[in-house]
């Protein structure tokens, strides 16, 4: 016998209200629709659903069993209802970010914790890469969105650029580091000293060269390569060596107190930090309201950044 899930719903609600009348209502039906459907399910099974004469209505043995299957469904189809809704409000879908592992570690690691103490149920999967591959990653719809540094794009490339923040490089060293005692280190001081390579395929490893032709140098003293952030910072807590760094980066680092930037002005190309996207890409609303939390987040860091620079980086 194949009963109409539909009318074990309406004999949910019925039971869960205890009337025909208050059971209608909490679907959005009209009485005598259910009614029908509860006199039709009778005919159906041939027995009775309700105790007869009771109010408000007691449904029989049968009928409670019917019931709690109705209510399974009619829970189930409450849920469906709430993941959609959901989803289309950008609180709960899976978002798929890429970007460089400095910026990603340094900055981007916190934003996505705090965006999901406020919507838990989405999911943040991320990738490390440079902009070739995080282009390759986007264009093979691998990821929805890149967050990483760009000067600019080509014409015709199919991607969307939002800044959030004006890219800054910076000579990073620790805090109790000699140069830090000049008054005025010069960029001749910083040929003195072993420097930290950036990781390979960064475009800091590009400026770091660039960087140091400028001041004159002939050779590069690296004594150390390939680290993750971390690995980077806990080496140069211990030793004076010298690195290239976003300032953003030096910026998230400031409450540890083991990292600050030279107050040398260095030359780099020009590039700002922002979101990037595939502009024929369907738009995915946790997708989109990730980007919200991230543009808004540096909105918000843009002064204290500032601020930072001027203070710490060239000591005004």
């Amino acid at each position: 016998m194949k009963i109409d899930e539909r009318h074990l719903v309406q004999l949910a609600a019925v039971v869960k209200t205890g009337g025909v009348t208050e059971g209608a209502a909490l679907l959005g039906l009209s009485q005598p629709a259910v009614s029908r459907t509860l006199s039709m399910l009778e005919a159906r099974i041939g027995e009775p659903l309700f105790v007869k004469g009771r109010r408000p209505l007691q449904p029989t043995p049968l009928g409670r069993a019917l019931a709690d299957h109705g209510q399974t469904m009619l829970s189930a189809s409450r849920k469906a209802s709430d993941v959609v809704e959901s989803f289309r409000a950008g609180r709960s879908g899976l978002v798929r970010v890429g970007g460089t592992p400095f910026f990603m570690d340094a900055l981007i690691a916190g934003m996505i914790a705090e965006f999901q103490n406020l919507h838990p149920d989405v999911r943040i999967d991320q990738t490390y890469g440079y902009f070739p591959d995080l282009r390759a990653a986007l264009n093979a719809d691998q990821i929805d969105l890149a967050i990483c540094p760009i000067d600019i794009l080509d014409e015709g490339s199919g991607l969307e650029f939002q800044q959030i923040l004006p890219g800054r490089n910076v000579v990073a060293c620790r805090v109790t580091h000699p140069l830090l005692l000049k008054r005025r280190p010069q960029p001749a001081h910083l040929l003195d000293f072993p420097w930290v390579a950036p990781p390979p395929g960064s475009p800091l490893l590009t400026d770091l060269r660039s960087m140091l032709l400028s001041f004159g140098a002939t050779e590069v003293k690296i004594r150390y390569s390939g680290g993750s952030l971390m690995s980077v910072v806990h080496y140069m807590k211990a030793a004076d060596a010298l690195t290239i760094m976003p300032h953003s980066v030096v910026f998230a680092l400031r409450n540890e107190k083991s990292i600050t930037a030279l107050p040398v002005p260095i030359p780099h190309s020009e590039r700002a930090l922002g979101l990037l996207k595939r502009s024929d890409a369907p738009r995915t609303p946790a997708a989109d309201h990730f980007a919200r939390h991230i543009c808004t987040s540096f909105d918000n860091l843009k002064h204290l950044i500032k601020r930072h620079e001027q203070s710490v980086v060239w000591g005004s």
